[in-house]
């Protein structure tokens, strides 16, 4: 199956749901690439970047999950590659 490479953009604004992003990403570790994650303490938010290497629909997926997580944005950017 084809796969496409991809960067999640997560802004974390509500820390209580921190557990159920950590569940969603540890169901998808086999795409993941990477992670990257900034506490930005005067804000009182976190910035998570995710490298992905996965099929298109599971990119979404996952992307879609995270999104309906309360006090949880998410934006995704596709490669080209």
């Amino acid at each position: 199956m084809e796969t496409r490479v991809a960067l999640i953009s997560i802004i974390v604004e509500n820390s209580d749901n921190v557990e159920n992003l950590n569940q969603l990403l540890h169901e998808y570790r086999e795409y993941i690439i990477g992670r990257m994650g900034i506490p930005y303490k005067s804000k009182g938010i976190y910035i998570i970047s995710i490298a992905i290497d996965a099929p298109q629909d599971m990119i979404s997926a996952l992307a879609g999950k995270i999104g309906r997580i309360s006090g949880i944005t998410t934006k995704t950017t596709y490669s080209n590659f």
